[in-house]
């Protein structure tokens, strides 16, 4: 599920913690997070890595130049641009992240299923594991 999303017309140390942020509010009461990404420059800032550490986080880093390691990631964001931005030209910023809003919250962790998840959706799949 994806839980933290930000928006920046640059890639900096502020856009992944202002991600990070949201997905703190999220699932700030859940013991054992991990977090995954890959090694980037954002991700293993000063900065970010103590917000981590800070909520109790554990960083879980691909190695450099295998996108296999973080397959869960790189999917969605495969699947983000051959479903939405890859066929689309937004005007603004606006209209930008209001169709990704609208793609991870009304269709991506509520209606689309996932292998990983015995094909039900995010959704449906932690609800199904708060009621076990």
């Amino acid at each position: 599920m994806v839980v933290g999303r930000a928006m920046s017309a640059g890639n900096n140390s502020q856009l992944v913690c202002d991600a990070l942020h949201m997905a703190i509010e999220h699932r700030a009461s859940q013991a054992g997070l991990l977090h995954h990404s890959d090694q980037g420059i954002t991700y293993t800032s000063t900065r970010y890595r103590e917000l981590l550490k800070e909520n109790g986080i554990t960083a879980s880093m691909s190695r450099i130049g295998n996108c296999h390691d973080n397959a869960v990631a790189e999917s969605f964001f495969a699947n983000l641009k051959n479903e939405l931005t890859y066929y689309r030209d937004f005007k603004t910023r606006q209209e930008a992240r209001t169709a990704i809003f609208d793609y991870i919250e009304l269709f991506y962790n509520r209606k689309c299923p996932q292998q990983t998840l015995n094909y039900l959706s995010p959704v449906e799949y932690e609800t199904m594991r708060a009621v076990a």
